[in-house]
């Protein structure tokens, strides 16, 4: 009987385990204790599967081509992409973001500030990507960076080195660059697709 009970308590458990999933779309765009920005980590930096939330199953799942996992065939990302929560773009998805920072474990969930907005000509659709670094100093690797002009003028060359990632990630010619925004221009942007 005893060990009935405890076999119905474990199911119980972990019923209500698995019940209580992070649906990390309904998190706040800005922490609420800090009021920073937050990102969610999908992909981390080092990696090249890539992966994205779906928020019907609340789970990090491969994106599909053609059948099977998409794995970039150019250099692996070169920091932490996700997306901000609590926002959603003209396509419909959460604006994305890519943390300059030490590969995050997926399902992460980072405060960020952000340090500008790379404006992207994907196919023919305009897609903007929010720059951004952790607001934890512990987390950080770009050191004293908090602005666009602190990054451009500290690190010129990761400009470029993001550059020709965001160009070279899908097949060669797809994705140009239109334009870098500043730190505030992000924050702007993140406050005119907040659902």
């Amino acid at each position: 009987m005893q060990g009935a009970k405890r076999l119905i308590v474990s199911l119980l458990i972990g019923l209500g385990v698995a019940g209580c999933q992070t649906d990390y779309a309904e998190l706040p765009t800005f922490s609420a204790e800090h009021r920073l920005l937050q990102a969610v980590i999908e992909v981390p930096a080092g990696t090249n599967l890539e992966h994205r939330y779906d928020p019907a199953t609340h789970e990090f799942a491969p994106q599909q081509r053609a059948g099977k996992d998409r794995v970039l065939e150019f250099l692996p990302y070169p920091g932490n992409y996700g997306f901000v929560p609590g926002t959603s773009t003209a396509t419909g998805n959460p604006l994305p973001v890519l943390v300059l920072a030490e590969s995050q474990p997926m399902g992460t969930v980072l405060e960020v500030l952000p340090l500008g907005l790379v404006l992207l000509d994907n196919a023919g659709a305009l897609e903007r990507v929010v720059l951004a670094v952790p607001a934890r100093p512990s987390q950080q690797i770009l050191l004293e960076t908090r602005t666009w002009t602190d990054f451009t003028q500290r690190y010129p060359a990761a400009q470029q080195i993001l550059r020709l990632w965001f160009q070279h990630r899908a097949s060669p010619g797809i994705v140009r660059i239109m334009g870098w925004k500043d730190e505030q221009a992000a924050v702007e942007h993140v406050r005119s697709v907040m659902r």
